[in-house]
This record gives C-alpha cells, structure tokens and sequence, in this order.
C-alpha cells in the first residue's frame, strides 16, 4: 500500500522531455555559484582576498544543501496544516525530505519528480545568499559567514520563496515573479545594502587603490552566470515549451542589451570602456529580465536590458559615492536595484500574448511586492545580523584585514 501523500504533493505523471530539460537546468543553475559567482567575485577583490571570496560560494553551497533537505525545503515549498499560516510559511512535515518519494510530484509541476524538484530549488536557493557575499567581501569573518548564512536561509530566503512561490500571499495578491527578481535578486540585494551599512567601510577604503585582483576571472564567472542563467529563466517555466523558449530568448536580448548600455554610460562618464563594466552590465540585464522572462515578448526583453544598464550603473557608482556606503562587489547596486527595475517593467511590459498569467499585470502590483520583501528582508538582516555580532562577531580584525582574508582566515594564499 503506497503512503499517503503530503498535502504539497500529488503523484507523479512524467514528463520525460521536461524532466530532461530540468535536470539540465539544475546543473546549470548550480553552475551559476560554483563556479561562476565564486570567479565573478574573486576576481574583483584584491589579490589578498580571491581565496577567502571564492571559498564564501563554496561553503554556501555545501551550507545551504544541507539546510535545504533538512528543513527550508518544507518552510518554502509545503503546506502548512493551519490555513491562518499558510499564506505566510510552509511546514516542517518534509523534515530531512520524510515523505518525499521517487513517485511523488509537487502540485505546481505534476510532470516532475519531486526530487528532481527540490534539486532545481535548491539551486536557487544557494545562488541567492551567496549573492549577498559581495556586499561585504574583504571583512567578514568565516565563522561569522556560517552563522549569518544559516539563519538567514531559514528566517528570510525559506518565507520569501513561500510568499512568491510556494502559494503565499504574495502570489494570491498577483506579484509575477517567472524566475527570481523578487525572490532572488531584490531578497538578496537588499540583505546585502544591509549588511554594508552595519558592517561598516573596508579599511582604506577610498583612500587606498581597491582595484580588482584579476578581471579575467571576472569575466569567466560572469560568461559562466550568463550561460547558467538559461537554466535559471528558461527552466523557471518547469516545461520544455513555447514559454520556456521565450525565457531563453529575452534572457539572451536583455542581458547583451544591458551590456551595451552599462558600456555607452561608462564611456560617456568616464571617457573609456572598460571589462568590468561589460561584465557587470551584463549581469544586470540577467538580474533584471529574470521577474519578466517568461512574461514579456522580445521587443519588451530589449527595453528592460536598455534601462537595467542604465540604472544599475548609477546604483553601483553614483550611489554608493552620493551615500557614502561599501558595498563591495555591487550586490546591492546590481542586484537590488535591477531587481526592482526589473519587478517593476514586468509589471509594466508583461504580455499575455506570451504567457496568459501576466493578463492582469500591474506596475502597482509590483510595487506592493518590492515594498514587502524588502521590508522583511532589511529587518530581519539587520536582526541576525545583531545575533552575530554578539556572538561570532562580524568583521575580522584590522591586521587581518591589512594581511588579507586569505591567510588570516584560511592560512591560504594565491601564488604567480
């Protein structure tokens, strides 16, 4: 006798081309932090600093898996038994996947084992506390990073997804969100402008030369983000289809849009082109078409690259210089703000024509979704970020700074 289903699972009817596809997009979308985000980040630190920035991917990685089998899977994705919390949390019933089985599906993608299904999400589900990393690269301490990365998984990532994804609130309210901009990249953009803020400046920081340590690998990690992406926003449609196809081709059009448009202001501004400023364009076109990849047409992709550049320019250069904050890597800057460009132009630009679901867009819609996460998600960072403090405490010491994460945290360093 089979066992009785879980209220989040229905039994499984294979989809064997969309199976395929999705375990084609799991290993791209694990492709994105380990180890294109790990290359994007280390090679815009100082030399003294890459082995500690690659090593935060690589342990948020392993972290993350552990914690999302053994319980956020449950908080984001289940049922939770109490009809007043459920719009707000899953539940604990999935504990270490009990009840999880080769046969079951989740109720949203019937055509997917559910173990293939918690494979892809939790792709997602490392990629998007990695990304806060670069808000703070060259000064967090490892043992700080660990306990920060935990309770942060389960405390903001696990609600957030619930809200957006899993048939919370945020869902019911109308909030499109195909691929991530609001689970994802606003989540961890404005986790990260908080833990800029708290944690304070980098030693020498705007006095001393802070260039990035090796852009070769900038540009490795970023081509590696922008080829992951596919399975990020193509395989957010849970189905090789029409919709599917349309992700990956507004992902390809946004994403070298922006490039073009981060280039354009840069010349302008500061008279020559430059790697860096490709690449980061680049993946703020990814950040910001990923809300509307399977929602709006071509011509819509091409205008959200276009503004995303743009923007997410001023937010990684003017913003930081008119405010006065260190936000590393621009996880803030890029993600954060074309995160909500990129809610907000959904909104906007969503064509039912491509997916029936964006019928009733709403620039209004959107905006009440960015007000909510980021609400949460600044309180609740500040918040463990206080725990930590107190308790591992945040930033390593100023010697260890001067000597570089490298070795005075992993006893590592980087040789010619």
């Amino acid at each position: 006798m089979a066992p009785a289903l879980l209220p989040h699972q229905v039994k499984l009817e294979l989809d064997t081309g969309g199976a395929a596809w999705i375990l084609t997009s799991t290993a791209l979308v694990l492709l994105m932090t380990i180890p294109g985000l790990a290359l994007f980040y280390g090679g815009m630190v100082r030399k003294k600093n890459i082995i500690a920035t690659v090593a935060q991917s690589f342990v948020i990685t392993c972290l993350v898996t552990v914690i999302w089998m053994a319980g956020t899977y449950g908080l984001a994705f289940g049922f939770n038994d109490s009809e007043a919390l459920q719009p707000y949390i899953g539940s604990f019933r999935t504990f270490f996947l009990a009840g999880v089985t080769t046969e079951t599906a989740y109720t949203a993608a019937k055509g997917l084992p559910e173990m293939l299904w918690i494979t892809y999400q939790m792709t997602f589900a490392i990629i998007t506390p990695a990304l806060i990393a670069g808000a703070f690269a060259e000064r967090m301490k490892f043992s700080a990073l660990l306990l920060f990365m935990t309770l942060w998984s389960i405390f903001v990532y696990a609600p957030v997804c619930h809200w957006v994804w899993g048939g919370g609130f945020l869902s019911k309210m109308g909030v499109l969100d195909f691929a991530g901009g609001t689970v994802v990249h606003i989540n961890a953009g404005v986790a990260g402008l908080m833990c800029a803020l708290v944690m304070g400046k980098r030693k020498g920081y705007g006095t001393e030369n802070m260039a990035p340590g090796n852009l070769v690998f900038t540009m490795i990690g970023a081509s590696l983000l922008w080829v992951g992406w596919f399975g990020f926003n193509a395989g957010s449609e849970w189905a090789a289809d029409g919709i599917a196809s349309a992700a990956m081709l507004n992902t390809q059009v946004a994403t070298a849009a922006a490039a073009l448009a981060w280039m354009v202001v840069e010349w302008v501004e500061r008279k020559k082109p430059g790697m860096l400023g490709l690449a980061s364009g680049a993946v703020a076109g990814l950040v910001a078409i990923t809300p509307a990849a399977g929602f709006v047409n071509p011509q819509g992709a091409l205008i959200i690259g276009i503004v995303a550049g743009a923007v997410c320019y001023v937010g990684a250069v003017w913003l930081k210089r008119i405010f006065k904050y260190d936000d590393s890597l621009d996880a803030f800057g890029v993600h954060g703000i074309g995160g909500i460009a990129g809610a907000l132009l959904t909104g906007l630009l969503a064509d039912p024509a491509i997916n029936a679901l964006g019928k009733d867009h709403s620039v209004l819609t959107q905006a009440k979704g960015i007000a909510v996460t980021a609400g949460w998600t600044a309180i609740a960072t500040l918040v463990i970020l206080m725990i930590c403090k107190f308790t591992t405490g945040l930033k390593v010491s100023e010697e260890g700074e001067v000597e570089g994460l490298d070795m005075a945290l992993h006893g590592e360093a980087l040789h010619e």
